[in-house]
Parts: structure tokens; C-alpha cells; sequence
């Protein structure tokens, strides 16, 4: 979507508003002794309050409100009777929809005294998202956000995962540009307009480079490797990005 005008702006900032309070609600109450699906309970409620509807639940019947991926679960995880434990890797995934227009937001995090380097694998996720949105410019290539999450990544002794990747967004879930990739590949590279909303998501992970689809035909997950995601929808704009899902 390329948001042209005001009504545009402050829509996709109504909906961005609504699933960030639900994305922070859920990550407050996180806690060891939860179950998956408890979680989500709270966030179909809160959709409801708000007067939104969850994009997943509504555009693909996904049996979720929220996606809550835990530890080798990448992305897309089934709200369930999972219990969390304490160090736990939890990913909490909201996105909803408000009067046509979307947002995506998702972090993830350790679950109260955890591992040192999954608490670092966080941190570095958060760390690339900031370097590409540095780059996130009208008139900058959309490799170079990759690019830049690709080499934070390397930075730190990480690398990324390749086959899940940023989109864009506004008036439907996923919308062109079909990919942000998380590394440097320019293959399908375009210029970034003024205007145009993005989901840009960087996954870093501690080894593994590609994710593999669960049997039960939503779950993303890996063999060996713990991966972090951080997430937001942002409206590119020349005198800076809007960032409508802090």
C-alpha cells in the first residue's frame, strides 16, 4: 500500500495502536505456568474490545487469534495447551485489521531467568531491525534493509534465516513488495517509495538459515537453532519513518 492521505496515515496508525497493546499485554503476561492458548484467550478478547479483527484468524482461518511460537518454533506456532517454562524462547506475532487497513507486529523474548545467549539472540534481532530501519528511505533500494540486517547479524557471531521474510502491508495482510529479505539479495530489488508500508521483520538466528513447515501445516520451525524475530509495520516517509506499531 502506498498511504497517500491523512485518513490513510491515521487509520493505519488506529490499527497499529491496537495490536501493539495486544502484542505488549501478552508479552506482560508471559509468565511460567501459562498455557499458549490462555495467551491468545486474552488477545481474542482484547481484538474484540478494541473493535479489530485478527488478520491470521480472518484472512487465512488460522486457528489462532495470535501466533505464539515457543523455542524451536520460528513463526506462525498454534496457540495450544503448551505450557511456558521458565527460559523459555517465546515469539508473540499479532496482526489485525480495523475500517481496511493492517498491522504486523512481533518480538520475541526469554521468559524470566533464561540463557544468556538467547537473551543476546534478542537483542541483536532488535539491534538489526534498527539498523535497516535506518535505511529505510524513499528512493533507497530494499536491499539495502537485508543488507543491513544481514551484516548486524554477522557482526555478532549470528546469521539470519532466509526463506521467511518482511512484506508489504496496509489494505491486506501481505501486500507488494511480496519480500524484505534478511539478507543482501537484489535479485527482485525495487526502490522504496514515499508512502509505502511496510512489515519489516528481521529473524536472526544462531545457526540454521532456512526453516522447515510442521506437520500440522503452519509452524515454522528449525532442527537445531534458536531464532529471534522483531517486528514492525512502518510508513516510509521522506522526512522519516512511522513506525505505527510501537
Amino acid at each position: 500500500m502506498i498511504a497517500k492521505t491523512e485518513q490513510d496515515i491515521q487509520g493505519l496508525k488506529e490499527i497499529g495502536a491496537v495490536v501493539a497493546a495486544i502484542r505488549n499485554q501478552l508479552v506482560e503476561r508471559t509468565k511460567p505456568g501459562v498455557t499458549t492458548k490462555e495467551l491468545d484467550d486474552v488477545a481474542g478478547d482484547l481484538f474484540e474490545q478494541a473493535g479489530a479483527v485478527s488478520a491470521p484468524k480472518s484472512q487465512y482461518d488460522f486457528p489462532g487469534y495470535t501466533c505464539i511460537s515457543v523455542n524451536d518454533e520460528v513463526a506462525h506456532g498454534i496457540p495450544g495447551k503448551r505450557v511456558i517454562q521458565e527460559g523459555d524462547l517465546v515469539n508473540i506475532d499479532v496482526s489485525g485489521s480495523k475500517n481496511g487497513y493492517f498491522a504486523d507486529t512481533g518480538v520475541s523474548f526469554v521468559v524470566g531467568e533464561g540463557d544468556a545467549n538467547l537473551t543476546k539472540l534478542c537483542d541483536v534481532a532488535k539491534q538489526a531491525f534498527d539498523a535497516g530501519l535506518k535505511e529505510a528511505k524513499p528512493g533507497a533500494k530494499k536491499s539495502r534493509l537485508g543488507k543491513a540486517v544481514f551484516n548486524t547479524a554477522r557482526k555478532n557471531g549470528l546469521t539470519v534465516i532466509k526463506n521467511l521474510t518482511g512484506h508489504g502491508i496496509g489494505q491486506d495482510i501481505h501486500e507488494a513488495p511480496d519480500h524484505i529479505y534478511n539478507y543482501n539479495d537484489t535479485w527482485d530489488d525495487e526502490l522504496l517509495m514515499d508512502g509505502m508500508v511496510i512489515a519489516f521483520e528481521p529473524f536472526i538466528s544462531t545457526a540454521e538459515e532456512e526453516v522447515f513447515q510442521k506437520e500440522d501445516g503452519w509452524t515454522f520451525a528449525t532442527e537445531k537453532s534458536y531464532v529471534a524475530q522483531y517486528e514492525h509495520t512502518i510508513i516510509l516517509k521522506k522526512d522519516g519513518p512511522i513506525i505505527t506499531t510501537l
